[in-house]
């Protein structure tokens, strides 16, 4: 960059909307306009700066958070390119968090899609201001008049159209600023608008004062006065109302013409907000305490996003407050150490342009922090600092992994720590239950990312396979039974015996174990003996091999020998009596029951209902909301494992759902016979 700037100089802004509305394109024309780039890169021809991914590349689609600062009008403009797909949720929350305004991207011939609606929703939740910058505008059918009526039925907020398209013959030629009524077409210095659009500049002019006026007391006084605004007093209006998220500014133009897009940067940075804001911190010894993004305040930072490669660590760093020099020891409070910077760097795209400083506002980058990881906060050592990470949503698509080598099979868990330390919509369990290592993500094309990424990376290959379903054994009703174990082959023999009673308990209550001898029938240190013996096989029940769960084992009389009984007898006998018992207690499978929340337009609800009744489901409400239908319903996981794919197939990817476990329930016998069967089936061919 040309030079540093202050805090009042900075503009963060991230790009969100659905998939192919041209947030990548924005970012080109902005670059171009700046003079960063002397030609505008295009998505099909893989050369823009913002998509330089490999994956991204051959996919033509956006697939990672990318900061892209540019330079305007005196002031510096990170913009954050996030993907549209909503399987990179997480990429879109990171760059939410540490941007002070979103723009939503529209194509003007789609208008309000799936992805628009996600994304207000995450800017919404998390108190974002929201402008609107309807792109594509030089397609035949695109509509600006009809994008701000589909809005306004949508969403509940006051849209304020900044500009007007011109249009000669359906041709789009550039855009009128509604508060300076000047056009602008191309890269040409603006002029004066077509004499054929007047009437419509004074409509629409009108109302943008009206919604300017709101922004300020003294505003809405001078205009009850006057009935008028200076264009200065209609900017200020309209940047204290964008601020407090009172009105939704919306702009339009067409990004790989470059046609609107230098007015639209005009207003970025004179009516959004700049990062001086008040954010929330926990200081050492546990005080909160407001952080209010002053340069000369104590220094904190956090890293929003980290990027894992064969050649070291990149950490996203945001400055919430103070000075960061690049010549600096931190403190990272999570992992109570200090992290010595190798210098500070400005990212863009692929590049890094080194600098030696960034003020509070600022967005830059690190390499090599050993201890940081996404979320973490570094600040001076004698007040550290912790900053609250946003959000990020339960994962709804896994896969099983198995390596393919034992080579791989090293690899395996540095590899998946590393790549879910990048993206924290990632995780990675290994699952006692069915003693499988899980991936687990948002939808499947993000898992298949994940997996390419840890093989061109870090050389791990591996097969991916549906999960098994991690289900548990019990009982439902009282059973006993006995056990005795002989062993005489010369020497000490071993003996012990014993009588179990199982019993069922309530769901979730686990394991319990009890002793009801009296008399000595079995000698008090071998009770601890048969509560092992027990334990070795809670975690592979008797039915299929699952593991145990809500059971009472109680151990109600035996015998011992004087001298062949110790500690081994009893941990058999009572491994196997408790087996011999639960058979006698009518043991049954229990399955994991899943919360759905699915939000789809309302065209789909009639599909999207009767596929979930042949999966089992049970629905609990239906509501509607501004032509959505949200369902929630309740169904097993062996149902939903592949739902993200299965449900954007019946809405043509319009629909959306979360899921999070409810609890365990019966599976029904017919289904529960099938997967004993197929249980010894395996045991026996083992």
């Amino acid at each position: 960059m040309a030079g540093s700037y202050t805090t009042d100089k900075i503009r963060n802004i991230v790009l969100l909307g659905h998939s192919g509305c041209g947030k990548t394109s924005l970012v080109e024309a902005m670059l171009f306009n700046t003079g960063a780039v002397n030609r505008l890169g295009k998505i099909e021809d893989g050369n823009t700066v913002s998509d330089y991914d490999e994956e991204e590349i051959s996919r033509k689609m956006s697939l990672n958070l990318s900061v892209i600062p540019c330079e305007w009008d005196g002031h510096k403009i990170n913009v954050l390119d996030t993907p549209g797909y909503t399987d990179f949720q997480g990429e879109m929350l990171s760059g939410i968090h540490v941007a002070e305004a979103v723009v939503l991207v529209l194509d003007g011939s789609a208008g309000v899609e799936v992805g628009t609606q996600l994304s207000w929703q995450m800017a919404a939740e998390n108190h974002k201001p929201i402008a609107v910058f309807v792109n594509k505008m030089n397609r035949e059918n695109a509509s600006y008049r009809k994008v701000i009526d589909q809005l306004r039925q949508t969403f509940d907020a006051k849209f304020v159209p900044m500009q007007l398209p011109i249009r000669t013959n359906d041709k789009f030629e550039g855009v009128v600023d509604l508060i300076t009524q000047k056009a602008y077409t191309g890269a040409s210095k603006p002029g004066d608008p077509p004499a054929g659009m007047a009437d419509e500049i004074e409509e629409f002019r009108m109302e943008l004062i009206e919604f300017a006026a709101e922004g300020e007391d003294a505003l809405m006084e001078k205009y009850f006065e006057e009935e008028t605004l200076s264009p200065e007093e209609i900017g200020q209006g309209l940047k204290a109302g964008l601020a407090r998220g009172g009105v939704v500014p919306v702009f339009c133009g067409s990004a790989t013409e470059n046609v609107g897009v230098r007015d639209f940067m005009n207003s970025i940075s004179h009516i959004f907000p700049a990062p001086a804001v008040e954010i929330k911190a926990t200081a050492k010894g546990g005080a909160p305490e407001t952080l209010t993004g002053n340069p000369d305040g104590p220094v904190a930072v956090q890293a929003f996003k980290t990027v894992n490669d064969q050649y070291g660590k990149v950490s996203y760093l945001r400055v919430w407050s103070g000075t960061f020099k690049a010549d600096v020891r931190l403190f990272n409070s999570r992992a109570e150490q200090e992290e010595r910077l190798a210098g500070l760097s400005l990212l863009r795209g692929k590049d890094q342009i080194d600098i030696t400083e960034a003020v509070a506002g600022d967005i830059v980058s690190a390499l090599k922090l050993n201890a940081t990881l996404t979320g973490d906060t570094l600040s001076e050592k004698a007040k550290a600092y912790t900053i609250p990470m946003i959000v990020y949503p339960s994962p709804l698509y896994a896969v099983a992994l198995v390596p393919e080598s034992q080579s791989d099979a090293a690899k395996l868990g540095p590899s998946l720590t590393r790549i879910t330390e990048e993206d924290l919509t990632l995780k990675h369990r290994y699952e006692t239950a069915t003693r499988q290592t899980l991936l687990e993500g948002m939808g499947e094309t993000h898992i298949n990312i994940a997996v390419k990424r840890m093989k061109n990376r870090f050389g791990l290959n591996v097969e991916t396979s549906i999960p098994k379903v991690p289900m548990r054994e019990t009982v439902t009703k009282v059973g006993s039974d006995m056990y005795r174990h002989k062993k005489q082959s010369g020497g000490a023999g071993q003996f012990g015996e014993v009588h179990m009673r199982v019993e069922p308990l309530e769901r979730g209550a686990g394991f319990e174990y009890k002793s009801e001898i009296f008399g000595g029938a079995i000698s008090q240190p071998f009770l601890p003996s048969i509560e092992k013996g027990i334990k070795q096989v809670l975690d592979q029940g008797p039915i299929a091999g699952y593991p145990v769960a809500d059971v009472r084992a109680v151990v109600f009389d035996g015998k011992e020998h004087p001298v062949d009984s110790k500690d081994i007898a009893f941990q058999i006998a009572g491994r196997e009596a408790f087996k011999k018992a639960m058979m006698q207690a009518g043991p049954v499978l229990l399955e994991p029951i899943m919360n759905l929340t699915i939000t789809i337009p309302e065209e789909y609800t009639g599909d999207v209902t009767g596929d979930l009744s042949t999966r089992r489901g049970r629905m609990s409400g239906m509501e509607q909301v501004r032509g959505n239908t949200v369902i929630t319903a309740q169904a097993p996981l062996a149902e939903v494992q592949r739902y993200s794919t299965d449900l954007r197939s019946l809405t043509q990817g319009r629909g959306i759902y979360t899921m999070e476990l409810s609890h365990y329930e019966n599976v029904p016998s017919h289904i529960a016979s099938e997967i004993i069967a197929q249980a010894q089936k395996e045991k026996e061919e083992e």
